[in-house]
């Protein structure tokens, strides 16, 4: 009977042609797909994807560095399994085991004083609290972002969204965007470390003459995820969180994509900079593709805001599950460590495809979060090279990430369990791409 019901299920199965012309017929043409003809992917194992036809793809993008364990890790799938037959849904208004032990281990491993969490579903959700909380306070309604960040697709996030394409529909006023610190775009056109770090210290001046010179907060990524992974000098933050401190602001760190392990060594990318936030929001890795969002903030700022709120999906048992299940894999398995070492790897073996094709402008990154800015003549962005080159690794088996406010940027960013070998394959494979573009 097994076997037959298997049978059926497969005789049943879409085939991509099918999903795609359903995907065409049914879902909003704005949701975005990658590639001239999209991808379908039935399921995943590891490093690799495998679309309906059994076809497999190396995964050098994670699901937009959302895959922290690998595809399918059987340590966290069976923690979900588990508490699904178990408890599937409470939403906040009843206390579970596994919410208070993740919030435990959030104040246990996060920088700083951050001490108390607040559960939603997605990245969107948590930069939102995070500016609430900020707003409420400070007493103050006036946020400064950076240009070139991206966070997230409600109203207010696509509002501190520096990032034309992604910004739609009206705006929510008292924002105010910083200039980026993006130093091959410096936009001052200074060198660094000559600069003196002038993008930082120019916040300044935006506070005093755009806003009130009463702010509520600072909200950045440690490295700029949609923006093209855009690295900051590591003086940056030491000088821009002070000034914010100086205008009564609190510092907001988006982690959705730097966190548990990307950037290598540390758990978190701020951990990199020397400074501490206020409020820190995490979601994409933090539970291996469940969806979950995380606001964690200081007990002074958690407990400042007593009213009535309420998440329905926030602190999903299941999603709860498996983000511990997710961070113990982490510890246990080193992988920030490993993403450190292997992402190194990857990063020299990038450099020295930069030397090979003078369209790589720029490389950067940290850990297992690495990009390439392809040009052409006097840094003119290059979008056309790099839909070429999407096209031609597609066809090789090879998956990767864009971004950059051009287009022109890959962004390259496996699950953290990445070996030195599938770095050979994939640097390998995109050797022989560029060749053909």
């Amino acid at each position: 009977m097994q076997t037959t019901n298997f049978n059926e299920e497969k005789k049943q199965k879409l085939s991509s042609e099918e999903i795609l012309s359903k995907h065409d017929e049914y879902l909003f043409p704005s949701v975005v797909n990658y590639y001239n003809k999209h991808l379908a992917i039935d399921y995943g194992e590891g490093m690799y994807v495998y679309d309906p036809e059994g076809n497999k793809y190396l995964d050098f993008f994670g699901g937009i560095l959302t895959v922290s364990v690998g595809h399918c890790n059987p340590k966290v799938t069976d923690k979900i399994a588990a508490q699904i037959k178990k408890l599937q849904h409470t939403s906040t208004l009843y206390q579970t085991e596994n919410i208070v032990l993740l919030a435990e281990k959030l104040a246990q491993i996060t920088p700083g004083k951050l001490k108390k969490s607040f559960f939603t579903s997605s990245g969107t959700e948590a930069d939102e609290t995070a500016i609430f909380m900020a707003q409420h306070y400070t007493g103050r309604q006036e946020i400064i972002a950076l240009r070139h960040c991206y966070s997230g697709r409600s109203l207010l996030a696509m509002s501190l969204t520096a990032h034309s394409p992604w910004r739609h529909g009206s705006q929510v006023p008292g924002i105010k965007h910083a200039m980026s610190p993006y130093c091959y775009r410096c936009p001052f056109s200074m060198t660094y470390p000559s600069c003196e770090i002038k993008c930082a210290q120019d916040i300044e001046e935006l506070i005093m003459t755009t806003t009130t010179g009463e702010i509520a907060g600072f909200i950045a990524e440690p490295i700029q995820g949609v923006g093209g992974f855009i690295t900051p000098p590591k003086e940056y933050f030491e000088v821009a969180v002070p000034i914010i401190k100086k205008y009564g602001g609190v510092f907001i760190c988006d982690e959705v994509q730097t966190g548990f392990g990307r950037t290598g060594d540390k758990m978190f990318g701020i951990e990199h900079w020397g400074v501490e936030p206020d409020i820190l929001t995490a979601a994409k890795g933090i539970a291996n593709g469940s969806p979950l969002g995380a606001t964690i903030a200081t007990q002074e700022i958690a407990d400042s805001f007593t009213g009535l709120t309420i998440s329905t999906f926030g602190g999903n048992p299941v999603s709860m599950a498996a983000a511990l299940a997710t961070i113990d894999v982490i510890e246990e398995e080193l992988l920030a460590k490993n993403s450190a070492v292997v992402g190194q790897y990857l990063r020299d073996g990038l450099e020295d495809l930069q030397k090979k094709y003078p369209s790589i402008g720029d490389v950067r990154g940290m850990g297992l979060m690495q990009a390439c800015e392809f040009v052409k003549e006097n840094k003119v962005p290059d979008p056309g090279t790099v839909g070429k080159l999407f096209e031609e690794m597609k066809k090789e088996g090879v998956l990767i990430g864009k971004g950059g406010l051009y287009g022109n940027v890959v962004r390259i960013s496996p699950p953290l369990i990445v070996s030195k070998g599938e770095v050979d394959d994939f640097l390998k494979t995109m050797d022989l791409c560029l060749e053909r573009c």
